[in-house]
C-alpha cells in the first residue's frame, strides 16, 4: 500500500500534536502539513498536495467548509475529513455540501480517526 500523505488543520495546538502523533505512528501514514486555520490549511494543501486533510469544522479563517470548498478547488485529488467536537445536522449538511465525504467526531476512538484516514485514502486511490 502506498503510503497516504495527510495535512491536518485544527486551531487547538494540542489537538493538531494528538493527531499528528496518532497518525504519524502508523506505517502507513505520513503527516506531511499541519495547520491552525483555514487559509494556511489552503495553502498547505496547495503545496504539499496531501492524499488526506483532516480539518476542523470551527476554526478561524472561514472554518472547515470554506477550507474544504477550497481545498476541493486547489487540490481535487485530496479527500477530505471533518473532525469537529459538533455532530448537528446542519455542521454535517453544510460540509457534505462542500465536499466531505467523512465526518469524525472528537473524541472518538484513535481507530476510528485512522481507519477513516485509510478509507479515504483508498478511495483517492481507487
Amino acid at each position: 500500500m502506498t503510503e497516504l500523505r495527510v495535512l491536518i488543520s485544527d486551531d487547538d495546538g494540542m489537538i493538531r500534536d494528538v493527531l499528528k502523533e496518532v497518525l504519524d505512528s502508523e506505517s502507513d501514514i505520513a503527516v506531511v502539513a499541519v495547520a491552525g486555520d483555514a487559509d494556511e490549511a489552503i495553502l498547505l494543501a496547495e503545496r504539499h498536495r496531501p492524499t488526506v486533510a483532516v480539518l476542523d469544522v470551527r476554526m478561524p479563517g472561514g472554518g472547515g467548509a470554506r477550507a474544504a470548498r477550497e481545498i476541493a478547488r486547489r487540490s481535487p485529488d485530496t479527500a477530505i475529513l471533518a473532525f469537529s467536537a459538533y455532530a448537528d445536522r446542519e455542521s454535517i449538511a453544510g460540509l457534505a455540501a462542500a465536499g466531505v465525504t467523512e465526518y469524525v467526531v472528537k473524541g472518538a476512538p484513535n481507530a476510528a480517526i485512522v481507519e477513516a484516514v485509510r478509507r479515504l485514502g483508498r478511495q483517492a486511490a481507487g
